[in-house]
């Protein structure tokens, strides 16, 4: 039997602000099973954008299987906020959650905020990688049975299962433990695009930092290359650097203007592979491309045996098939605290304390 592919689509989409654009899209890319949809985001003052974390946020409840792989960027805001709001958005998932991590660049973007100016690339993605290890060492700061919930006790959380994660690094301080129970899928699904270029030999200084963050922190990276041959390449470096569990996926146009367009899709799926696990499709018409894509594309590619007919899992990671990670706390040294008398776990230890 063939092996089936990861298929995933943007849900970009510059102008709608309407919750009812969203839902809709989302609903298509559902129905077409696909493993996730993102939604590009920028801090770059403009009208008529939405927040992709909170747009994602609302459409958590009115779907059941999608994937929801929001971009939240990582310069200007601080990594404690970050692993909060993703930590919620897989809460209210139920497990679909992911992090599409981005960085900010642009003057105006720096202005927007006011606390400090722009920075090379090599240095926006050396702090996304510290942003990123710190979200993960925040999702593991409880344990997966840390909650006790005993009412007749009053006692909410076990201490000794919450751990501060005491990190030091060059552009933050974060002490912890997180202030939210672990996520679902124990931690969410981290994505990073990356260039194919940016593998090159004399590929730029922020390339190579975005390559270093994908292969430390992402559990799926999305691939820009020019063919097949690229793909392949890029592909297998990334490998090589980031281990098999590296989910691969190649970012494809997809203007799906009639049947001829949606058969050449299918063709560029099926046999444009070049090393990757699948596909992440940016429509140009996102209504009328995912429609194409739910009727025409995704159909002929099951016929094939290259696509699922239905989610048999329950959580994104069930979807891409990856582990749920362990805890890196939960054999660990158990933080040191001091209760008060008669009460000894009636409420959560205190805030992350972070300094920047």
């Amino acid at each position: 039997m063939p092996r089936q592919l990861h298929l995933s689509a943007a849900l970009d989409s510059p102008g709608h602000v309407d919750a009812g654009h969203f839902t809709a899209l989302a609903h298509l890319a559902e129905r077409a099973t696909l493993d996730f949809v993102t939604l590009d985001d920028s801090y770059t003052p403009e009208p008529r954008r939405l927040d992709a974390l909170a747009t994602f946020a609302r459409l958590a409840p009115v779907t059941g299987g999608l994937g929801l792989v929001p971009t939240v960027t990582t310069t200007h805001t601080e990594p404690f906020h970050t692993s909060i709001s993703v930590n919620t958005l897989d809460w209210v998932s139920e497990g679909r959650a992911g992090w599409l991590v981005g960085v900010s660049d642009t003057e105006a973007e720096a202005k927007a905020f006011g606390r400090k100016g722009t920075a090379p690339a090599d240095e926006l993605w050396a702090e996304a990688a510290d942003a990123a290890e710190v979200a993960s060492r925040l999702w593991d700061s409880w344990e997966d049975d840390a909650e006790i919930r005993d009412t007749a006790t009053g006692r909410f959380i076990d201490r000794e299962k919450l751990h501060y994660i005491d990190f030091e690094g060059p552009h933050f301080s974060v002490r912890g433990p997180s202030i939210t129970p672990r996520p679902p899928q124990g931690r969410p699904v981290v994505a990073v695009t990356v260039s194919a270029s940016d593998l090159a030999p004399d590929a730029a200084a922020g390339g190579r930092a975005r390559v270093d963050t994908a292969v430390r922190y992402a559990d799926v990276v999305l691939l820009d290359a020019p063919d097949r041959a690229a793909r392949l390449t890029a592909a297998t470096e990334l490998r090589l650097r980031g281990g098999e569990s590296l989910r691969i996926l190649a970012r494809i146009p997809a203007a799906l203007t009639d049947d001829a367009a949606a058969s050449a899709l299918v063709t560029e799926v099926t046999e444009g592979g070049g090393g990757v696990d699948g596909f992440h499709l940016v429509p140009v018409d996102p209504a009328r491309d995912l429609a194409a894509v739910a009727d025409r594309v995704v159909p002929a590619l099951r016929e094939r045996g290259l696509f699922r007919t239905a989610y048999s899992g329950r959580t994104l990671r069930d979807h891409l098939g990856l582990a749920r990670p362990a805890g890196r706390y939960a054999v660990a040294a158990t933080i040191t605290h001091t209760p008060a008398a008669g009460n000894d776990a009636a409420a959560p230890a205190a805030p992350a304390e972070v300094t920047r």
